[in-house]
């Protein structure tokens, strides 16, 4: 879980916020072991802004990977990381690719404090065809 928590920390220094200054890093971790990370990506419009889980995603997705096991997420302004949760957009992408009861949610402040949570814990009722 450490390793999946600083490779999330890493990816966060990329992130591009100039409007809210919050700067996000995910570390999505597939069976197997592969780690594919994301940063948000804000757009003046907004609307196209892309939060880092679902960068993280698609960069897996767009790969041929399907199989995922958990997700470490890291977010704040400045250097100081806050407890945060996926958005609802995020955790319905994760929704779309993994078990709600077993795909564990990381949500970091360092690699000692962390809280995790399955998917169906923080999106009970998500959207399945």
């Amino acid at each position: 879980m450490e390793q999946l928590i600083r490779q999330a920390v890493k990816a966060r220094r990329n992130a591009y916020a100039p409007y809210s200054g919050f700067r996000v890093g995910a570390a999505l971790e597939c069976a197997g072991g592969k780690i594919y990370t994301g940063c948000n990506i804000e757009n003046s419009a907004f609307s196209p802004t892309n939060c880092a889980e679902r960068t993280a995603f698609f960069k897996a997705v767009s790969e041929g990977i399907r199989d995922f096991h958990r997700i470490a997420i890291v977010g704040g302004q400045g250097e100081t990381l806050v407890d945060i949760s996926p958005c609802g957009v995020c955790l319905q992408v994760m929704a779309e690719f993994c078990d709600p009861g077993s795909f564990q949610i990381i949500m970091a402040k360092s690699v000692t404090e962390y809280v995790c949570r399955t998917l169906g814990e923080l999106l009970p009722m998500g959207f399945h065809l």
